[in-house]
């Protein structure tokens, strides 16, 4: 849904700013004119003298009493929508259910914050794995495990990597139902400040 959203909002962007670059460039570079072709009478640019806004449009409402209020609240309106739009892309298309085909045929739903909470849990007991974080993204029927793990100084990245892999979320894809579970690993190390030694 957010990708949909993201990808209709940049095409009209896209489109309004061609449109709006486009006929600044047939009027600034007097191509009408030079091409033998008329443009509307709405058309705001008709040759390279004109301005985007003149000294009329930019006067026009300035006396009203209504022209202020409406401005800052159409600019406030805009900022929430931006502020949402922002806000919407950094939940990242989080996964809250998972669709599991039964075997009978039906569709069962599973929750994605609780499988999420048990594969963050498990990646956490294992060794040399001070903290974990688990993500699942991707469709509710091909779910991703966005798995970071934050390893511990003694802790072996390769060792740790074999066993999240083959233990930890071969059990959640096991025990979810699903076919398959890909997943994508991140490793940090801890930082630990130098022991003091007196």
């Amino acid at each position: 849904m957010l990708k949909t959203g993201n990808r209709v909002l940049l095409g009209l962007l896209g489109l309004g700013l061609f449109a709006l670059g486009g006929g600044a460039l047939l009027g600034g570079l007097d191509l009408q004119r030079r091409w033998g072709f008329d443009v509307p009478g709405w058309w705001p640019f008709r040759g390279p003298d004109d301005v985007l806004l003149g000294v009329e449009g930019r006067t026009r409402w300035r006396e009203e009493g209504w022209w202020w209020p409406a401005v800052i609240a159409a600019l406030a309106v805009l900022l929430v929508l931006l502020l949402w739009w922002l806000l919407a892309q950094l939940r990242k298309d989080r996964l809250g259910r998972i669709i599991v085909d039964c075997e009978d045929g039906a569709t069962a739903q599973l929750n994605g914050h609780a499988l999420e909470n048990v594969i963050e849990e498990e990646s956490q007991a294992l060794g040399g794995v001070s903290r974990a974080r688990v993500r699942l993204t991707g469709r509710r029927t091909a779910p991703v495990a966005r798995v970071r793990l934050w390893l511990e100084p003694h802790g072996e990245p390769e060792q740790i990597l074999d066993r999240l892999s083959r233990e930890t979320l071969t059990r959640a894809r096991d025990s979810a139902g699903l076919d398959r579970l890909p997943s994508k690993v991140r490793l940090r190390q801890v930082r630990h400040g130098a022991d003091r030694v007196d």
